[in-house]
Order: C-alpha cells, then sequence, then structure tokens
C-alpha cells in the first residue's frame, strides 16, 4: 500500500469531513459514502482533462463505470478530516482504468481505495466508442504524471485494460 505521504503527492480532489449523514448505526462512516466520495473524485478528474457537463450536452459522449473494485483500511467517525485525490492508470481506445484514494487527516494514514475501469460511451446510442484525440491525450497526460510516481497502485490484480 502507498504511504500517506505518497498519496498527498497526487492533488487532493476533494476536502471535507465526515457529516453526520455518513455515520451508520455502527458508528462508523457508511460504505456508500465513501464510494460516492471515491466516485466523486475520479469525476472531478475526469472533468479536468474534459469529462464534463458541457462533453455530454455538447458532444452526446461521457464514461459509465464497467467495474469496481472497493477496499477499506481504516474507518472514519464523525468530524474526521479527509481528502479524496485520484489517479489515471491506463487506457484503450475505448477504456480507462483508474483509482481513488481517500485519506484520513486525522490519522495520517490510507482509509480505502476504489479501483474503475471505465467505458467511453456515446450517450445517444448507448454504444461504447473510441475517444475523441484531445480526451485521449488527456487521459495519456494523467497517465503519464501516474507513471512517473515512485509508487506503484495498489490494484486488486483482477481488473485492467484488455489488449
Amino acid at each position: 500500500m502507498p504511504t500517506f505521504a505518497q498519496v498527498l503527492e497526487l492533488p487532493a480532489l476533494i476536502e471535507t469531513t465526515v457529516q453526520p449523514e455518513y455515520i451508520d448505526f455502527y458508528g462508523h462512516m457508511n460504505v456508500r459514502f465513501y464510494l460516492i466520495l471515491g466516485a466523486e473524485a475520479v469525476g472531478l478528474h475526469a472533468e479536468r482533462i474534459g469529462i464534463d457537463s458541457a462533453y455530454h450536452e455538447q458532444r452526446r459522449m461521457g464514461v459509465f463505470t464497467a467495474e469496481h473494485h472497493l477496499r477499506y483500511f481504516s474507518e472514519l467517525s464523525l468530524g474526521d478530516k479527509l481528502s479524496v485525490h485520484s489517479r489515471f492508470l491506463d487506457r484503450s481506445r475505448r477504456a480507462g482504468h483508474i483509482m481513488s484514494f481517500l485519506l484520513d487527516r486525522e490519522r495520517d494514514r490510507l482509509a480505502y481505495t476504489l479501483e474503475l475501469i471505465v467505458v467511453h460511451m456515446d450517450t445517444t446510442t448507448r454504444r461504447p466508442v473510441d475517444m475523441p484525440d484531445d480526451i485521449a491525450r488527456g487521459f495519456d497526460e494523467q497517465i503519464a504524471l501516474s507513471r512517473a510516481l515512485n509508487w506503484p497502485a495498489p490494484t486488486c490484480g483482477v481488473m485492467g485494460i484488455r489488449r
């Protein structure tokens, strides 16, 4: 697993605290909020390369999640500070492999990872399509930044881009 300091090499896409509505009857943050925050960070990262509401409205394309894998390493409690970071790992013409990392900022530790395979879609036909050149370049730039890090992404080993 990457260290807290290593994950901090990635920009924080979300910084917040655990809200009362995130807490379940066990007294810790419920699974759905880990997923929501992890997926939201991936969405924010995708917006940075041009996959945003305007992309969908004007070009009628976007990305759909095809597969995901969640891993929990520590609990978060009411009021805990957290940040969420993401990293693009790989891509093909029609799919991307992305991870997000949720950091427990109270205890300086990794709390959770979300690994995703997303498929680039024509939202009119609801079918996979190749990424336009500008989006592919954005993915490639982010993948290059990820590969320049001195730590491997802790993937599950089952998911990935099919060649």
